[in-house]
């Protein structure tokens, strides 16, 4: 072997011992193994508190349904008729549900979500929308879904009220429907 190419290979050898330590060092700079890493990520549990307060399916409806916090445990109560001498029914405990669970009861992305409570039977789901995306979505008008019995609309948050209201009244009960006639 010449001189020549024996330093050649010497440099070549040199230039791939370089890149290969080069290669180890910048994937070991990415492979982080801190303690940090080995800590267990808990997510952050929901607000709930947003819910505390009365809903209605209209701003000029009485309060319909009440949401509180009672020993510990999230409760809602519907607005009694008039007729039953109270205002609100018993108190009935609510569950913390999944983001997962959101495409069963609302169109939305759960990442648009911060919070959902719903009865354990599922016929009421209440959800909290963000307020930044409420803002930017046209179709809602409001931060909170109900989810009730088969059908999803935007509700609105009232101040709770202890007025006795006839909600089981017929609004259509007094309407008098002329037949339209080809008359004068």
């Amino acid at each position: 072997m010449s001189l020549r190419s024996n330093v050649f290979y010497k440099r070549l050898t040199l230039l791939m011992v370089s890149i290969t330590a080069s290669s180890a060092l910048l994937l070991s700079a990415c492979n982080d193994t801190s303690t940090q890493a080995d800590t267990d990520v808990v997510e952050a549990a929901a607000d709930l508190s947003v819910f505390e307060g009365c809903y209605t399916v209209s701003h000029d409806e009485p309060a319909q349904i009440k949401i509180s916090q009672q020993g510990g445990t999230w409760m809602m109560q519907m607005k009694e008729p008039a007729s039953s001498g109270r205002v609100w029914d018993d108190a009935e405990p609510l569950e913390v549900l999944e983001n997962s669970e959101i495409p069963t009861f609302f169109s939305i992305d759960p990442d648009n979500v911060d919070a959902v409570i719903g009865r354990p039977d599922r016929v009421l789901v209440l959800a909290h929308v963000k307020p930044v995306y409420a803002n930017i979505d046209p179709l809602l008008d409001s931060e909170y879904l109900s989810y009730i019995y088969r059908g999803a609309n935007t509700i609105y948050r009232v101040e709770c009220d202890d007025v006795n209201t006839d909600i089981l009244a017929n609004p259509h009960a007094n309407i008098i429907i002329d037949n339209v006639g080809t008359g004068s």
